[in-house]
């Protein structure tokens, strides 16, 4: 393993049973995340995201393919990463009847913490994730963005040197989302590696130093977000439409003069589309087309590619349209 590589994996495998059907849920996949920074794992529900997390983690035992965290390797060296690294996952880990800082007081203790510097401990980081005046409370009373937050202030409790975050705002609003935006910058200014999963086109633009996309259990690119914008073509077009119930048509416009696929932004009045190589003339055709088919457009801008375009260009769905699965391990 390189020196300046946390996380290391080579065609790693796993196989689930569902049912009488068996599904390869990790099929052969190759990560390298560099020491100090925030590695993204981008993809839908069910492409392998949290499998492959769950075995770097040691969680899960690999069918195939080799992994290492600074430099131990998680089949052989299963103690050592699991006391160098930090999980939070997908859903709350802490119990919901005891407050806040006794959930940090116990997990400091059970890691072998004195009772005093447990207690410091706790108080500490229930400081710094802003959530010392909700101490004293019980969890189950706290908001979706400060459950994360002592999600995260758990994982935390042994300062591990690699934490892994499977998907840790979904179901956040905006700003509580931030918030943990803002909490992953400052543990990798303070020398942490973040390996981060996410269905969230903007949170691994925002966040990640080089992301790697994920689908049916293959990663399928892997690069810088301008790197993977760059890839998949010159220029993408912005349209904002002055009604929402304008927007289908000019979708199909935009679609059929572009000959490429539409994305539909979550402002009902916003869409955008790639602009596929020397396709500068069928730029300067798009606005008269939309103004012949009645459309209202107060804004038209061309740019850079999105991540959103990105995923559907390299995998011909959007990253939130596939239901959550069932994996059950094969015996």
């Amino acid at each position: 393993m390189s020196d300046d590589l946390a996380v290391e994996a080579h065609g790693l495998v796993k196989h689930f049973r569902t049912g009488k059907s068996v599904t390869r849920a990790v099929d052969g996949v190759d990560l390298a995340v560099r020491r100090g920074s925030v590695y993204g794992v981008l993809g839908p529900n069910g492409a392998g995201k949290t499998t492959a997390v769950r075995m770097l983690a040691t969680l899960l035992r690999p069918d195939a393919g080799t992994a290492s965290v600074l430099g131990h390797d998680v089949v052989r060296d299963a103690d050592a990463v699991r006391s160098v690294v930090g999980l939070t996952g997908q859903y709350a880990s802490v119990d919901e009847d005891l407050t806040g800082l006794e959930n940090l007081v116990m997990l400091a203790r059970l890691y072998g913490f004195t009772a005093p510097g447990a207690r410091r401990r706790a108080n500490d980081l229930m400081g710094a994730f802003g959530l010392a005046d909700a101490a004293a409370r019980q969890v189950k009373t706290y908001s979706g963005g400060m459950r994360r937050r002592i999600d995260l202030a758990a994982s935390l409790v042994m300062s591990p040197e690699v934490l892994f975050l499977d998907e840790p705002t979904t179901g956040l609003d905006p700003r509580s989302r931030n918030q943990v935006w803002d909490i992953v910058r400052v543990l990798v200014d303070d020398g942490a590696t973040v390996l981060l999963t996410t269905q969230y086109l903007e949170e691994a633009d925002q966040l990640a130093d080089r992301i790697a996309v994920i689908d049916h259990g293959k990663v399928i690119a892997e690069g810088t977000a301008t790197q993977l914008k760059a890839s998949v073509g010159e220029g993408s077009v912005q349209v904002r439409v002055a009604e929402a119930d304008e927007r289908p048509r000019a979708a199909e416009v935009v679609e059929r003069v572009l000959g490429t696929a539409v994305v539909l932004a979550p402002d009902p009045t916003a869409l955008s589309a790639r602009v596929p190589e020397d396709g500068g003339d069928a730029v300067a055709r798009l606005l008269p087309a939309l103004a012949e088919a009645g459309v209202s457009v107060p804004e038209f801008s061309l740019g850079q590619p999105s991540l959103d375009e990105v995923f559907l260009a390299l995998t011909g769905h959007e990253t939130q349209d596939d239901s959550p699965t069932t994996e059950s391990e094969v015996a």
